[in-house]
């Protein structure tokens, strides 16, 4: 007999799988394949970076629009001497250090003179006792000092008084050339300034043995080395290709490395006649216009030769750039500035072409970097690779 109230183990066993579950797991893998190919798509046509050359806005000056060749050198005082004394002595008392302000005539040194006074002492005394003997001698003529017994002996007297009154005579000439070489060498003693200058160089100090020789083991030759300040010249080298380029009465624009800031006028007032054969130039020397006291000798210089003068409004700085940087664009002027990895439009008003570059006004800076010869599609906000030169 079969009890049909125990369940059957089919009716016990638990159902693993819910309703519908397969067709749920295939549509989620649609879902997630749709969005990859999405993303795949958008990666594929996304607006990649324009890849661009770059040029940089730079300050220049009109006057370089007449220029016709440039060269370096240096800045040279023409009137420059290293003083020195004839004397050898040790030096006593130096009046001067570099950069002291010297007028011709003044004492810049002195030399120890005492045996040089002492020998101008002797040759005064000398000279005092040579001409008190001859004023004896000659008091001694004038009151007739001769003896009459006979002509022979009036004659022999006569005769030594005369001989006495020559060796007299003779003795105060000597003795007032002697104090004369004295005084010339008490002079020597002295060092003075040539000329009006500037002292540039201080070779000796005080205890220092001066001599005009100065090969001798510890000794000095010059004292100082000053120059005039008023002869200041640039002499530049040019090259002898380009020298007919150069002529005497050229206007030229003078730049100094030590004042960037500061353009100065000269002319050509000497080409000297010869060539420098290691280097192939000449030396060409230029005048400044205007002396300034911040000049200084030794200066490193860069000339710029002019087809014409010049003027204080072509001294002035400006913005230029290459010109294929400038485009047009709705009727405006504009340049493309790099900021990061992106452009952006700036308005600019061109001027003059300056040399390669043109002129140009607006709100940019020296040293920006803008695109050069952007593309007609490139636009203010895009993205850019700046190419490697």
């Amino acid at each position: 007999m079969t009890d049909t109230s125990t369940p059957s183990l089919k009716q016990l066993s638990i159902q693993r799988t819910a309703p519908g579950g397969p067709k749920r797991r295939r549509w989620g893998l649609w879902v997630g394949a749709a969005l990859a190919v999405v993303a795949v798509g958008a990666f594929v046509l996304r607006p990649g970076k324009t890849e661009v050359q770059v040029t940089s806005v730079v300050t220049t000056y009109p006057s370089q629009q007449y220029a016709q060749l440039t060269a370096s050198g240096y800045v040279v005082a023409q009137r420059r001497a290293a003083v020195a004394s004839k004397a050898t002595g040790r030096l006593e008392v130096l009046n001067v250090r570099e950069g002291s302000l010297v007028k011709q005539g003044d004492v810049l040194a002195r030399l120890d003179a005492s045996d040089v006074r002492a020998a101008l002492a002797q040759a005064g005394v000398e000279r005092t006792q040579a001409e008190a003997d001859l004023k004896r001698q000659q008091a001694l003529q004038a009151k007739g000092f001769v003896s009459p017994q006979t002509v022979e002996t009036a004659m022999t007297r006569v005769n030594a008084t005369q001989a006495a009154m020559a060796t007299a005579e003779a003795a105060v000439a000597v003795a007032r050339a002697q104090l004369k070489v004295q005084q010339v060498n008490l002079d020597y003693t002295e060092i003075r300034a040539p000329f009006d200058g500037v002292v540039l160089v201080k070779s000796a100090n005080v205890g220092d043995i001066i001599t005009p020789f100065s090969s001798a083991a510890g000794a000095q030759g010059a004292v100082v080395t000053m120059a005039d300040m008023g002869t200041l010249e640039v002499e530049a080298d040019v090259s002898e290709s380009n020298l007919a380029k150069a002529k005497i009465g050229q206007p030229v624009e003078i730049t100094l490395d030590a004042l960037p800031d500061a353009r100065f006028r000269g002319s050509v007032v000497g080409i000297v006649p010869t060539v420098d054969r290691a280097k192939a130039t000449v030396m060409t020397k230029i005048r400044f216009e205007k002396l300034d006291p911040r000049i200084l000798p030794e200066m490193s210089a860069k000339v710029t030769i002019l087809s014409q003068p010049a003027t204080d409004a072509d001294q002035k700085p400006l913005l230029a750039v290459n010109p294929k940087a400038v485009v047009e664009r709705d009727g405006r002027k504009q340049v493309l500035r790099v900021k990061d990895d992106t452009v952006e439009a700036v308005d600019v008003t061109p001027g003059r072409r300056i040399g390669d570059n043109l002129e140009i006004t607006g709100a940019l800076k020296s040293g920006d970097k803008v695109v050069l010869s952007p593309p007609d599609k490139l636009a203010g906000g895009m993205k850019i690779a700046v190419a490697a030169k």
